[in-house]
């Protein structure tokens, strides 16, 4: 993790999280916010890898932030709230994907969280991108069979055909298949 985001209205406890932050990853940047206002703040105008909220925050609802946090980045979120009410807090960001640990935190559970929000964002980020992946080449499937429909409904192609020479042209232009099958459509389709 390189840019974490600590919101704790307890500048003493934001010390000791940064000072264990620093252990795990020597090489982060770390930000610190007081208010859960300068926390939005700062998610909405840089990138984080994770958010770590030590509650109460003193201007905000406990789980607000981590909504925020959930619907506008691809961080993970911490949140560390006294032990009689972890479990409404679980009820409360369980979809928002965040971890709750109760206070007191130890040093050892802090660390274990630590891991397993970062291995979890890194498998969400890696399905993520293989989603845009599939995105990607089901838009280009698309996009040539959308050029294939047009070279059989105006120059009479059949199907093999249309993709035959999707694929010719593509070859002996040395360029993709969707490029000719934009080329295609932009010269039937008006």
């Amino acid at each position: 993790m390189e840019k974490i985001l600590i919101a704790s209205s307890n500048d003493q406890a934001a010390g000791v999280l940064a000072k264990l932050v620093k252990e795990m990853y020597s090489g982060c940047r770390i930000s610190v916010a007081a208010t859960a206002t300068d926390a939005k703040r700062t998610v909405s105008n840089s990138e984080l890898d994770c958010v770590i909220i030590n509650t109460p925050l003193k201007d905000d609802h406990d789980s607000e932030l981590c909504e925020i946090v959930s619907a506008t980045t691809d961080a993970a979120c911490i949140i560390i709230a006294k032990a009689d009410i972890c479990d409404i807090l679980w009820d409360e960001v369980e979809d928002f994907g965040a971890m709750v640990l109760p206070k007191p935190l130890s040093r050892s559970d802090f660390f274990k969280s630590m891991r397993f929000v970062s291995s979890a964002r890194n498998r969400m980020l890696g399905i993520r991108s293989e989603n845009f992946k599939l995105k990607k080449k089901l838009e280009e499937i698309r996009i040539v069979n959308r050029a294939k429909l047009a070279l059989m409904t105006y120059l009479g192609f059949t199907e093999k055909q249309a993709h035959r020479y999707i694929e010719k042209e593509a070859m002996d232009l040395r360029c993709t298949k969707l490029e000719i099958a934009e080329k295609v459509i932009r010269m039937y389709e008006v």
